[in-house]
């Protein structure tokens, strides 16, 4: 497969995946298959639950954010993407963590903000840095493992203080890198895994293995160990990229971003053209605090576009 295919289908799939998963974030376990039984039918880009059907959430939006930050600036620009984040937030989205929400808003600077927050909570370990980590995965692909790694790390520190975070969204970089390169992300983790900071390594390898199922988890799924690992799950119980979407949102819960994470990893690894394109078509990225701009399919696919170029 070619690694645009791939690459588009990370960016894409992502987005298509949160958007499916907004209507049911909070739900119960299985409501995705119980409003729609049969697979394929049609009408699963449903809305509902204040979303417009094909619209994606905060997920979907700060990956864009980031992604805009690494062309406009010509790789990592920390402090731009912060900065870019703030005025996000400031235009009152209409979904954001409370932890992304309180560090952004907190008035403190770029490069100590989420530490801060940190500091005073001792919790900030959601998967808030998990759920925009599609673009940038792409982006820093082609510079190889530690690199990307790096990468992943720094970026999620803007919002999240809790190493926890930094490695579960270097191992989702990694993941996609792989991917990319035509190696199986699942055959993979045990490699992946020993590049983790030991101190995290072990809880990351409990919510990869290939016995675990979410049902197993201690956390949960809006935290980022079970997210990741119900996202990989999802993968590993699944053969196709809208049996994934529906394993991860059938899982209730935080849905939007199960569903966002898996949804970059699906569409890298079976790329654009697996994703239904009634599913696709109405994908639209509204960009509170950006003077009213809304992105579509094509957007996104120019995003990916150029990335690969």
């Amino acid at each position: 497969m070619e690694r645009m295919q791939r690459a588009a289908g990370a960016v894409v799939g992502s987005a298509v995946g949160d958007a499916l998963g907004g209507p049911f974030e909070f739900g119960p376990p299985g409501a995705f298959s119980v409003r729609f039984p049969v697979p394929g039918a049609g009408g699963e880009m449903c809305g509902g639950g204040g979303w417009d059907p094909g619209e994606a959430t905060d997920d979907t939006q700060m990956a864009v954010l980031v992604a805009e930050s690494l062309l406009d600036r010509g790789g990592l620009d920390l402090p731009d993407i912060f900065a870019r984040f703030q005025r996000w937030a400031a235009a009152e989205p209409k979904d954001i963590g409370l932890q992304t929400e309180d560090v952004l808003t907190n008035g403190m600077p770029w490069d100590l903000a989420a530490a801060i927050h940190f500091q005073v909570n001792q919790r900030a370990a959601g998967n808030g840095s998990l759920m925009r980590a599609s673009t940038s995965a792409v982006y820093f692909a082609h510079a190889g493992r530690e690199a990307t790694m790096d990468a992943a790390r720094r970026i999620a520190a803007l919002t999240h203080g809790d190493r926890a975070a930094w490695e579960g969204t270097a191992i989702y970089h990694e993941l996609i890198r792989v991917t990319l390169e035509d190696i199986d992300p699942l055959a993979a983790l045990p490699d992946i895994l020993a590049r983790v900071h030991p101190d995290h390594r072990g809880r990351y390898a409990t919510v990869l293995a290939q016995d675990w199922h979410p049902d197993q988890a201690t956390e949960f799924n809006g935290a980022v160990w079970p997210c990741l690992g119900s996202a990989v799950w999802a993968m590993r119980t699944t053969d196709s990229f809208e049996g994934a979407m529906r394993a991860a949102i059938d899982l209730g819960g935080d849905t939007d971003t199960v569903a966002a994470v898996t949804g970059g990893l699906a569409g890298a690894y079976y790329g654009l053209d697996a994703i239904p394109a009634h599913w696709s078509e109405l994908l639209h990225v509204p960009l509170p605090g950006f003077d009213g701009r809304v992105l579509h399919l094509p957007d996104l696919l120019h995003l990916a576009h150029r990335f690969t170029a």
